[in-house]
């Protein structure tokens, strides 16, 4: 592992939703919520980490689509104090990264929750509750075209045992790819996190 630098909750946070913007899954629900609280995509699109009204926005977004802060939803058992940093990973670093504790990536990945072998069955032809895999094909393919995507988000107790919190398309691509480079992640860890990250 590469450490580029420090991060903290604030990058964190508008790295997450500016993930989940771009997603087919959760960006018409970001949307929906920067309508209501009469704010414009570029408080995701263009964060300024150095407003701190900007900063609480979004952090009021996260909650209210992920329960962030709030203990539930994606984000229960998650710690208050976590240290982020921003690093990069190598391709076996990356291939050890397990996904969240969730039914579909669990299936996906016939049960061990990693990247390497849902790429396997991805190639195999096998489905996880039948939805297609297309999404992951694709961005798999954009990765072999040079195209670069936005930083992972990983945590865990510590650096050696990751688990997948933003970028679980991302991350699956990358396997499919063959981790054709290093890759990007801000990396958050606390001591209490094996209650979220099991």
């Amino acid at each position: 592992m590469q450490v580029l630098g420090n991060s903290g909750e604030d990058e964190m946070v508008a790295c997450f939703l500016s993930g989940e913007l771009s997603s087919k899954r959760f960006g018409q629900r970001l949307r929906s919520h920067l309508a209501v609280a009469e704010q414009s995509e570029q408080l995701l699109t263009q964060p300024d980490l150095s407003d701190a009204g900007a900063n609480s926005a979004r952090r009021a977004l996260l909650a209210a689509t992920r329960g962030y802060g709030e203990n539930r939803d994606l984000f229960e058992n998650f710690p208050d104090q976590v240290t982020w940093i921003r690093a990069l990973l190598s391709a076996r670093e990356a291939a050890g990264v397990r996904y969240v504790d969730y039914s579909y990536w669990a299936e996906l990945s016939g049960g061990s929750r990693r990247p390497t072998d849902a790429a396997a069955r991805i190639e195999a032809g096998l489905r996880a509750f039948d939805v297609p895999n297309e999404q992951f094909v694709d961005a798999a393919q954009a990765l072999l075209r040079g195209e670069r995507f936005p930083p992972l988000i990983l945590v865990g107790e510590n650096h050696d045992n990751l688990v997948c919190l933003e970028g679980h398309l991302r991350l699956t691509a990358y396997a499919l790819a063959g981790f054709p480079t290093d890759i990007e992640c801000l990396i958050g860890t606390a001591p209490t996190l094996g209650r979220w990250a099991q």
